[in-house]
C-alpha cells in the first residue's frame, strides 16, 4: 500500500463543541494540543456530549495564542484560558472513568444559559489525565477528555466508498475526526496496525464504533438517519458500527497538512 497524505487537522478544545481546522498542530503523548481538554458536566459530575445535548453543535470554537474562544449567534463570547488550573475542583466521570477537573466558574455559567439547565465547565491537568484502555495500551498512555483514545483517523476514500450507501452523502465533520487522510484505498485502514505521519509512529489499536453524533449536523445541531444507516447496512459486526481508526501516538512533535503517511 502506497503512503497516503495529510489533508486535514482538526482539534475539539471543548469536547462536543465545534472543531477548530490546523495547518500544524503539535502532538503529545496524549493527542493533540487543546484537544478535548475542556468537558460539560451535569450536577453528578457526569460528561456532557453530543449523543444527548445535539445544540452543543452550534457552539463555534477559536484558538489565540493564549485563550480559546467559544460563541453561538445572538450572545456574548466566550473566552477561556488554554492552560487552566483554577481553584475548585471536582470529580468527574466519563464513560467508566473518574477523573479530578477544575471547575470554570464564567464557563459554566455561560453553558448553563446557553443549554437552560444547570452544568458546570471543566478542565483537566496534565497530572490528572487518564489511562488510555489498558486492554489495548501500555502502561502511561494517558488520554484527556476524548471518548476513548488520543487521535482519531479517517480516510477520504472511507467517507466516499461510504457516500454510494447513503441516501444523502454526509461530510467528513459528522466523524469528528482529528487526522483526515487522503491516498489509500477504502477502508485500508481496517487491515492496520501501525502506521507513522512523518517521522511519528502510532499505534493503530482499534477501529471506531460509531454513534447518533454521526447523525448530527455540525453546524446546526440537526439529527438525520444518515450515516448510522448507510453503516449498518455496510460497515456493521460485533453489535456495533465503524467508521475511522482510533491511534495512540508513540513519540512526540508536529503534525502538518501534507505530510506522509506510511504503513509499518
Amino acid at each position: 500500500m502506497n503512503s497516503a497524505v495529510v489533508v486535514g487537522l482538526f482539534v475539539y478544545p471543548i469536547k462536543a463543541c465545534g472543531a477548530v481546522a490546523l495547518q500544524t498542530a503539535t502532538l503529545h503523548t496524549h493527542g493533540l494540543d487543546d484537544d478535548r481538554r475542556y468537558m460539560l458536566v451535569d450536577e453528578s459530575g457526569t460528561f456532557i456530549s453530543q449523543r444527548s445535548h445535539p445544540t452543543l453543535a452550534q457552539v463555534r470554537c477559536s484558538l489565540s495564542e493564549d485563550s480559546i474562544g467559544a460563541a453561538v449567534p445572538g450572545r456574548p463570547a466566550l473566552g477561556l484560558p488554554r492552560r487552566f488550573f483554577g481553584t475548585e475542583h471536582r470529580q468527574t466521570t466519563i464513560w467508566k472513568d473518574e477523573v479530578r477537573a477544575a471547575v470554570h466558574p464564567e464557563g459554566s455559567a455561560w453553558f448553563s444559559a446557553f443549554l437552560n439547565e444547570p452544568v458546570e465547565l471543566v478542565y483537566v491537568a496534565d497530572t490528572d489525565l487518564r489511562q488510555v484502555n489498558p486492554e489495548r495500551s501500555e502502561p502511561g498512555d494517558r488520554v484527556g477528555f476524548a471518548d476513548g483514545y488520543p487521535l482519531l483517523l479517517t480516510n477520504e476514500a472511507s467517507l466516499i466508498e461510504l457516500n454510494r450507501h447513503t441516501s444523502e452523502p454526509v461530510p467528513m465533520d459528522r466523524f469528528r475526526p482529528n487526522i483526515v487522510i487522503t491516498g489509500w484505498p477504502a477502508y485500508a485502514e481496517d487491515e492496520l496496525e501501525r502506521l507513522s505521519i512523518g517521522d511519528i509512529p502510532f499505534l493503530m489499536p482499534k477501529l471506531c464504533d460509531r454513534c447518533v453524533v454521526t447523525t448530527t449536523d455540525q453546524a446546526t445541531g440537526q439529527r438525520f438517519n444518515e450515516p448510522l444507516r448507510a453503516l449498518a447496512k455496510t460497515r456493521r459486526w460485533d453489535q456495533k458500527v465503524w467508521f475511522g481508526a482510533n491511534l495512540i501516538p508513540r513519540g512526540t512533535g508536529t503534525l502538518s497538512i501534507g505530510q506522509p503517511v506510511v504503513p509499518l
